[in-house]
């Protein structure tokens, strides 16, 4: 009870409290409602004021990027043509660099060409290029006078025991000169290091002298040159020898297989010609003795002195001639075989002299490269006279291989043909004398 009483109490004071803060609290609204309508208010005014403002900023600035875009692209036009000024002065400067360099090369070309001939260039710093060019065309344009007229200078020349003597030089232009001196006279040619030697004195020497009195002459024997700083080498007129020898050894081998092959040729043609001799002769005697009284003993009688493979095969047939003709035929084949060996001899050899020939011209071909190569790899491809043995090896052996090869092959087939006629000469022969024989007992 004495709670319930505390809750009436405690719910009567509430409601007597909220009774007197309710109008308060309606006040209070009021109050704060004013407020916010007056701060709304003034917020719109500042974003009217605001809004305004940033259109006229935007506008302001729409139009300084305008002229600024102009500005920018007045700008940038005047950069391009910055740009390709730049481009064509840079270039023109190039240009003018280039040509600088090119006079600066063209002079010092110049002024090395004048001093081979003993003119000197002023090569003081003060002394522009152009001025130095132009110096150098005055005096090659005096040069170029000078050297192309015949004119005459003492000097001296080499004899060709190497003895050097002093003597009027007489100069035909650059190309070429003369020499006139007590002890010799005639055209001269480069001896190197700018100095002269004798060339051929009996042909041209009526030249020099003729040239020294300012005779005219309608043409000179005369030796042409380049320049003098190289010596002309005589050349020296190549014989069998200097051949053979660039062939080196297998060189050798090649010459006196062909030497020995052109032996054998000859002694086969020599065997042939006994061997082949007196044929029909031989046939005629002993067909007419065979056909006379005297028979085969006549016959044989008749050929007796004569000596060869022929004579002996027909003195073979008319030894037999009695027996039957197979027989006889038979002894007649078997003579010419045992002949053969005489009348083949040496054809074989010469035929394989003629193989071997250029075989051995490959093999010298090929130590030749082998030795040229070797060259290359120590001392390099710089002085060709250092390449020219192996090559001549290379080229010569196969020159003479061939040399060899070409008329023993062609001498040995005619002689191993002639050999062969011969053979068929004496059996022709031999079958001849038997029909006769035959002939004759049936006639008889």
């Amino acid at each position: 009870m004495p709670n319930l009483k505390k809750l009436l109490l405690l719910v009567t004071a509430v409601l007597c409290l909220s009774t007197l803060n309710a109008s308060e609290l309606s006040d209070a609204y009021k109050k704060e409602y004013t407020f916010l309508k007056a701060q709304k208010s003034e917020l719109q005014s500042r974003f009217i004021k605001e809004e305004t403002q940033q259109k006229e900023d935007i506008g302001s600035a729409g139009g300084k990027l305008d002229a600024l875009q102009e500005k920018l692209i007045k700008v940038s036009a005047e950069l391009k043509t910055a740009q390709e000024d730049l481009e064509k002065l840079t270039k023109k400067a190039d240009e003018v660099a280039e040509n600088g360099d090119i006079t600066s090369v063209v002079t010092m070309q110049a002024t090395a060409a004048l001093q081979e001939y003993g003119l000197e260039m002023d090569e003081s710093k003060k002394t522009t290029n152009l001025e130095k060019l132009t110096l150098a065309f005055d005096k090659s344009a005096k040069l170029y006078v000078e050297l192309s007229s015949i004119r005459s200078e003492k000097g001296k020349f080499y004899l060709p025991n190497g003895k050097p003597v002093l003597a009027d030089i007489i100069k035909v232009g650059n190309i070429a000169a003369f020499g006139l001196s007590k002890e010799a006279k005639g055209a001269l040619a480069p001896a190197g290091e700018g100095k002269y030697k004798l060339w051929n004195s009996a042909d041209s020497s009526d030249d020099a002298k003729a040239l020294f009195s300012g005779e005219q002459l309608e043409g000179l024997d005369i030796f042409v040159y380049e320049n003098l700083d190289k010596e002309v080498e005589f050349k020296k007129e190549k014989t069998v020898g200097d051949t053979v020898s660039a062939g080196g050894v297998i060189g050798y081998i090649i010459l006196a297989l062909g030497l020995l092959g052109l032996l054998l040729i000859l002694l086969r043609i020599t065997l042939l010609s006994k061997s082949g001799s007196n044929v029909e002769k031989l046939t005629k005697e002993v067909v007419e003795n065979l056909t006379s009284n005297g028979g085969v003993s006549a016959a044989q009688e008749a050929i007796k002195g004569y000596k060869g493979s022929t004579a002996r095969v027909l003195k073979a047939t008319l030894r037999n001639i009695t027996r039957d003709r197979e027989h006889i035929e038979d002894i007649v084949m078997e003579n010419i075989l045992n002949e053969s060996s005489a009348i083949d001899k040496f054809g074989s050899f010469v035929l394989v002299i003629a193989a071997v020939a250029p075989l051995l011209g490959l093999l010298g071909t090929v130590t030749g490269m082998i030795s040229t190569f070797d060259i290359i790899t120590e001392h390099g491809t710089g002085d060709p006279k250092l390449l020219s043995g192996g090559i001549s090896e290379a080229l010569v052996t196969t020159m003479l291989g061939l040399i060899v090869a070409i008329p023993l092959l062609l001498l040995g087939n005619l002689l191993s043909g002639w050999a062969q006629n011969i053979k068929d000469s004496m059996e022709q022969s031999a079958l001849h004398i038997i029909n006769v024989f035959e002939k004759n007992n049936v006639e008889s």
